[in-house]
């Protein structure tokens, strides 16, 4: 909740009466509008806002320190003493991995975690780099709420608590909320009689929803004006959680390779692991990534391969074991509405073909797509179907000219003749 002071200015009554009779000569003021703060330190300065902000992320980061193990408290005192602890912080994996197995915690999520207390005050502070840590963990806290939410829905009716969680997904909320500023967010779709986008001709409208009324251009809406929830109601749970993640996807070039990893993890436990329309991809290609219980799956390259080990998976549902492995789990089988899939869509296009991402986030995001495709087949959602379709294919065609050029300069090295070695000279000492 903010809290907004009005200043407003009062007159002593003391003071005028004492103004009535009390004859000064007034004495001219050179500004006429005089700045009451201007004796104190511009918060324009780049040197004050620098220190402001260092300041203020030693704070969340000591502030940290005494959530989590004590073993942990030397490589965040070290974090804190850096020229750029929030990005140190960011860039953590040590703190990371501390923060989501509290999360990971039964009883986490809660109105009194403190854990979800220290997110919440983070995000408020309004500090870009703090906000991006908390970010980070937005994977692990949309994916353990709604797997929470809809396992123990099933199961039982009354639910534990999860105040925790829905206060830092609202704080998200509310954030793009203010941002969006009320209006939607609209994409132009392009004039399709015209043999490319540059041969549409350029006419300036004044109003650019005008075009929709055109029989060539429309203008599509990606989603819709957000209202301000003071609560995580049921019929609006998908949509702020969908925010939330579309805020991630915003800064997504930022976060850090663990953070997108387990994002694709859980999305390929909502997709569900036993669905038999994952045989409907196509079933030649070589060149998938190795499903490694790292991965959720033990098995080999070939997508038949997958589709036993599916089919094995159906009968051990319940111990989660396959071949004597035991499969790591992210999250459970949820329903994915469009307002929730299509954020989670960007986010793991990114994570599949944005060329700077390490080989890891590549085939943890292959596994999602094919997971994403074959529950999209299940539940015949056609958008889904063609974006996780064509996701497939681009993976596909981007891992066979990775391969050729690989093999192109393997050759091309064996093909380059050596330099002749100089013959050794043994220096015999008389």
């Amino acid at each position: 909740m903010d809290f907004h002071r009005n200043h407003h200015s009062t007159t002593s009554p003391t003071s005028s009466a004492s103004s009535t009779t009390t004859t000064t000569t007034p004495i001219p003021n050179p500004n006429p509008n005089p700045n009451p703060s201007s004796n104190c330190i511009s918060t324009d300065d780049p040197m004050h806002s620098w220190w402001e902000s260092i300041s203020k992320a030693r704070s969340r980061i000591h502030s940290l320190s005494s959530l989590l193990p004590p073993s942990l408290s030397s490589c965040l005192s070290s974090l804190a003493d850096s020229d750029r602890p929030a990005l140190s912080l960011l860039s953590s994996l040590e703190s990371y991995d501390a923060v989501s197995s509290a999360l990971f915690s039964p009883l986490s999520g809660s109105g009194s975690d403190p854990i979800c207390h220290w997110l919440y005050d983070t995000f408020l502070s309004s500090d870009p780099h703090l906000r991006l840590v908390v970010f980070s963990f937005l994977p692990v806290l949309s994916g353990l709420y709604l797997s929470r939410v809809h396992s123990l829905s099933s199961d039982s009716p009354s639910l534990p608590s999860l105040a925790g969680f829905e206060a830092v997904l609202l704080a998200l909320y509310a954030a793009e909320t203010k941002a969006r500023n009320g209006k939607p967010v609209v994409v132009s779709i392009p004039d399709l009689s015209q043999p490319s986008l540059y041969h549409t001709p350029r006419v300036h409208k004044p109003n650019p929803l005008a075009a929709a009324i055109s029989p060539h251009q429309s203008i599509g809406v990606l989603s819709p004006p957000l209202e301000p929830q003071i609560a995580v109601k049921s019929t609006k749970r998908a949509c702020i959680v969908g925010v939330a993640l579309d805020s991630y996807y915003k800064h997504i070039s930022q976060m850090p390779t663990w953070s997108k990893i387990d994002f694709c993890r859980f999305l390929a436990s909502w997709a569900g692991q036993d669905c038999h329309c994952l045989h409907q991809v196509s079933d030649d290609d070589t060149n998938e990534p190795d499903l490694s219980p790292a991965l959720f799956l033990e098995g080999g390259n070939e997508i038949d391969d997958v589709t036993e080990e599916m089919d094995q998976l159906m009968r051990f549902e319940k111990k989660n074991v396959c071949n004597g492995v035991v499969l790591e789990s992210k999250g459970s089988i949820i329903p994915l509405p469009w307002e929730l899939l299509q954020p989670a869509l960007r986010i793991v296009g990114h994570c599949l073909l944005a060329p700077l991402n390490s080989q890891d986030i590549k085939d943890a995001a292959s596994v999602a797509v094919k997971r994403l495709y074959a529950r999209a087949s299940h539940d015949l959602v056609p958008q889904a179907i063609l974006a996780t379709q064509s996701l497939i294919q681009l993976d596909k065609r981007a891992r066979e000219s990775a391969k050729a050029t690989a093999v192109a300069n393997s050759s091309s090295n064996a093909n380059t003749p050596s330099k002749a070695k100089n013959p050794e000279v043994l220096l015999v000492s008389k």
